[in-house]
């Protein structure tokens, strides 16, 4: 599947680049660093960080292709039987943290995974998603993120923006706490039910739909005036993804088990984050809102 993977690598390349060009852009201020880095064991990648800008404070764009073995168990969990065969596994994974309470963190993925094993065909499968995590929550912004997540499965079924949908839903669950991470998304692994050519296209359509789903909400918040007391809540709901980030999430796991760069993993972790005991907002306010209204698993188009 060399041909394959190659066009693959080459896509997800470009795609890195276009999206830290179009943030740079909207950022206005500040620039990614990037910092390439090879794997002892096999591959390696490009991280790209930005910090401090005028609209992220802290964000990363990374690209990352390694490859073993021995498959880590976080990605054959659900497939048992391909446990102990070689793989590759590349992808482009970032995470948003803009300064400005009133705009939301966004995460976006896309990646290809091969299975290989002597005298055996190889395996091959893609995964990816986005979702997105308000602090102060906005009906508009929920419609429109769910929207474009809608109109990029639609060429590729009806019943694949629900399905996808629902699978988010489930994944990015902060099951210790019994509550969503965020309002949602896309989430899809393991998809080799198509050919690869609609699979790749598919997985592309993805990577391009977190632009168009995620600037025009922060263009419309990001110059919301806040104070210390939306700071405060934003670095204690922060706390709630970096709980999701470290506990559940089959990336991080992956690239923790897989031997891969520490840094670039845990570049998903916000920069501020704070733990409270037992603390609550008071009834009524748009802080209780978020809990009340936002996070909850809904149809965000009906």
């Amino acid at each position: 599947m060399s041909e394959q993977a190659d066009a693959v690598k080459t896509y997800l390349l470009d795609l890195q680049d276009r999206i830290c060009e179009a943030l740079e852009v909207t950022d206005g201020r500040a620039r990614f660093i990037e910092d390439a880095w090879q794997r002892d064991t096999g591959g390696g990648g490009r991280t790209r960080v930005i910090t401090d800008g005028a609209l992220i404070e802290k964000g990363g764009v990374n690209f990352s292709h390694v490859y073993g073995t021995n498959l880590p168990p976080s990605a054959s969990a659900h497939r048992p039987e391909l446990a102990g065969r070689g793989f590759q596994a590349m992808g482009v994974s970032l995470v948003i943290h803009p300064e400005n309470p009133f705009v939301p963190t966004s995460h976006a993925n896309v990646r290809f995974f091969i299975a290989e094993k002597e005298g055996e065909a190889p395996v091959w499968w893609f995964g990816g998603g986005f979702d997105l995590t308000p602090y102060y929550g906005f009906d508009e912004d929920c419609q429109h993120w769910h929207q474009i997540a809608h109109d990029a499965c639609a060429p590729f079924g009806a019943d694949v923006y629900p399905r996808f949908k629902a699978w988010c839903d489930r994944y990015f669950h902060v099951k210790h706490r019994n509550e969503p991470r965020g309002i949602g998304g896309l989430f899809f692994d393991d998809l080799n039910e198509w050919d690869f050519e609609t699979s790749f296209a598919f997985m592309q359509a993805i990577g391009e739909a977190y632009l168009e789903a995620y600037l025009p909400i922060v263009e419309r918040r990001r110059s919301m005036p806040f104070a210390e007391p939306e700071r405060d809540f934003q670095a204690y709901r922060r706390g709630r993804y970096v709980e999701f980030n470290l506990v559940y999430d089959r990336g991080t796991l992956f690239g923790l088990q897989s031997g891969g760069r520490t840094e670039s993993i845990l570049m998903s972790l916000p920069p501020h984050v704070r733990w409270g005991y037992d603390w609550k907002p008071e009834a009524g306010t748009p802080e209780a809102r978020l809990t009340e209204h936002f996070l909850t698993d809904r149809d965000w188009l009906a």
